[in-house]
This record gives structure tokens, sequence and C-alpha cells, in this order.
């Protein structure tokens, strides 16, 4: 799994744990079931077989032979999804994605809340595959049939290329619009980003559009800083300078996390993980110390990412003439949504963050200018009325605290 990109690139950010679940026998059930034209009662792709295993698995499950899965049909699935449950409960209750593996050499999977693999020769791929599926919200780029076709990452209705969700890629490492192809069905009205990537075929790698969103799920569940100090638990008074401040941020390999300091307001340092404050660097009365770290790397190409996952620390800092009185800490991830851009009369911005009540925006002209200035309420849609301002480019600043978090683009029609 760590062999494979963008898995190998954000190997720090996982942790893998296994639960040894004995049965009674190994492999799993093979009714001869299957509705699969290659398979008949007088030519099984396999032999019949019945095998006493934990979680029951089952091939030719929904009437297909390689859908390995927890019982034969949903209709028994729930009893296992208990059993299932119960052994997460009592190992590992904090996971985030389980998946189970059958201890066979016939080729089998499938994707759902719990994912399944065989341990044959494509095993490890396949578990990929699957995950994308269940971890990553990724669609099959065969065609899936018209029960699984929907808008996703990697499947759309849309074929114009400047206006597909993945156009930031398009021309690049032969991502492009491509029609899904099928004897029966719909799959002309359905569009995926390549020719040759594993959720078509398992013997290939992420395309660049399933890799963007596989790092965008990553930074959904994991912020990038591991921990900071000082921070409230250990808090510190009366001390002595120089003061110093570290980051353990989780780095992806190789690190593509950037980092701003600021001071009061004021540019302090840029990709550091650790700084020393002076005396003199201090104002009497309360200073704030704020580090702004977002993840540049080249694997996304998506729109302003710099304000979708951002993450901050703040030291608050009581200086008096007496010396450091008292430090206190906080930390913050928080996301930006502008739309539409471009936009023609109103423009909406959602602030969205764990613990900041509020930020402000404020809207400045290309020759810097402040247009105006808003305050944008946690978790709710703020309506901006625009139309008063002549066609053209304006930035979008936002500020917690009176420290810049991150610049948009906002274009006015």
């Amino acid at each position: 799994m760590f062999n494979e990109s963008p898995f190998k690139e954000y190997s720090n950010y996982f942790n893998v744990h296994i639960i040894y679940v004995p049965s009674n026998e190994s492999g799993a059930d093979h009714p001869g079931e299957s509705f699969d034209p290659e398979e008949t009662p007088d030519a099984l792709l396999s032999p019949i077989t019945s095998a006493d295993t934990y979680f029951n698995a089952t091939y030719d499950s929904y009437g297909a032979h390689r859908r390995l899965f927890y019982e034969a049909d949903g209709n028994y699935a729930n009893q296992t999804e208990v059993k299932i449950n119960s052994v997460l409960a009592d190992n590992f209750p904090t996971y985030d994605q389980a998946l189970i593996l059958v201890n066979s050499d016939e080729y089998g999977a499938s994707g759902g809340e719990f994912p399944m693999s065989y341990t044959g020769y494509w095993g490890p791929k396949t578990v990929l595959h699957e995950l994308g599926h269940s971890m990553f919200n990724l669609k099959d780029e065969y065609y899936p049939g018209e029960l699984f076709t929907e808008e996703a990452i990697n499947m759309t209705r849309e074929s114009d290329e400047t206006l597909v969700k993945w156009k930031n890629w398009v021309g690049t490492n032969n991502v492009g619009v491509y029609q899904y192809t099928c004897d029966t069905g719909n799959c002309a009205e359905w569009y995926k980003p390549h020719q040759n990537c594993i959720m078509e075929s398992i013997n290939k790698s992420f395309c660049p559009v399933c890799t963007e969103g596989i790092i965008e799920k990553i930074h959904d569940l994991l912020p990038p800083i591991n921990s900071f100090t000082p921070n409230n638990d250990n808090a510190i008074s009366n001390a002595a300078f120089p003061l110093e401040f570290e980051l353990n941020l989780i780095e992806p390999l190789p690190n593509t996390l950037e980092s701003e300091w600021t001071l009061n307001s004021a540019s302090f340092a840029t990709n550091q993980d650790l700084v020393s404050i002076q005396e003199e660097d201090l104002t009497i009365g309360t200073n704030t110390l704020t580090a702004v770290i977002i993840d540049n790397t080249e694997l996304l190409k998506v729109d302003n990412h710099e304000t979708t996952h951002v993450s901050t620390v703040t030291w608050t800092i009581e200086h008096s003439t007496l010396g450091i009185e008292s430090i206190e800490s906080s930390n913050t991830t928080f996301t930006v949504s502008m739309y539409p851009n471009p936009v023609l009369d109103v423009v909406n911005l959602k602030f969205e963050s764990d613990n900041t009540e509020n930020v402000t925006v404020e809207i400045i002209s290309i020759d810097g200018r402040k247009i105006k200035s808003e305050t944008l309420t946690n978790s709710t849609v703020n309506s901006i009325n625009l139309s008063a301002l002549p066609s053209g480019i304006y930035l979008t600043n936002f500020y917690a605290n009176k420290v810049l978090l991150a610049t948009k683009k906002l274009i006015r029609k």
C-alpha cells in the first residue's frame, strides 16, 4: 500500500492495526450461484465450496462471482455487520476505516462500509481499489451499472473540459474527459478523467484526479499539526528569554508543508518549525504569535486550496515590565468557500472552523484599496452584495484576531 502514490507520500498520516479473527476453516464459500455469463452450472469459474468463516466470506454475492462479501446478499449482511462492529468495538473502536482480508487465492473483493479482499497475487492492488471506494469515495472507472452512477470525484455527466470538476488537470498526465463504455445501460451519459487508472483496472496506479481526491480526504481526516509547544498543558509563566515556540508537524514525503509565522500581525518567519522570540520583539501587554500551515503539494490542483485546508496555532503572550506573565495557546483548522466566482451581484462566503467563532473578510481592489469589510459567522453562509462594484479582479483577505489567514482572488463580472 505504502509503495503506491499518494500513500507513499502520506504514509506518516496512517496507522495500520491488524486484528486477527480466527475462523474454523480457511477460504470462502462459493455456492456457484452467480449470474455472470462466463459462469454456468456446467462451467464453474471455481469449484463449489463451503468454508466455515467467522464473517461468512462468500463469492457470488449479489449474483457476481468475483464479489467477495460477508454473506451472499443484503438479507443476511446485517447479522454479520453486528459481528464486525463488535470485533472493532472490542479491539480498536477509534478506527477510520476497517478492511477484511480473506485467506483465499481465488480473486474476489467488494467495497462498501467494510471492504473485503482476497489475499492472492493481486490482493495488495485490490485492497487499494476497494479502499478507493470505501475510504475515499472514488467510483469505478469501468462502467459499474446504473445503480452505482452518480456525481463523484472521478465520475460526472459534464463533458465540457472547461467546466468539468477536474478541469485543472485536463491535458496533464493524460487526464481528459473520457466517455464510459458498455454493452448495455446509459454509460454514454457518464464521463471519467482517465483511461489508465486503478479504479478501472487493478494493474494500474491511481490517476492524478483520484490521487488528488485521496489527499483531500486525508486532509479532512487529519490536520498536519501533531503537537506544539508551549501548549496549555505546560503553560509558561516567568519564562526566560529567548522564548521558543515549536511545531511538531506530520510531514509528507517529501515535505510539502509551508508555514507562515506572524507576531502581532507582522511577518516573523517562514517555513520554520521552531522560532525564538527576544524580549525586544514584544510589546508591553498582549502579544499574539500565529503559525499558519498549508500543504502545497504538486499533487493537488484545487482552486484556492490555501483556504480549503488550513491549520493554525496561536499563542497569546502577556508581557509586562516584570517579564512574561503567561503564555496561552489555541489550535484551529478551518476552510473557506466562496461562490459563485466569477460573481455578478451577490457572493456567498462560508467559513467553517473547529473553534474560531468568526473571522473578518476584507475585499481589496487591485490597487490596494479596502472596498468592504465584513464579519463571517462560523458555519453560516454570509452573502455580500457587490453590485455597486465595477467589473474586475479583487482580493479577499481573511483574518482571525487580526492575523491574515488566507487570500482568495474574486472576479466581479
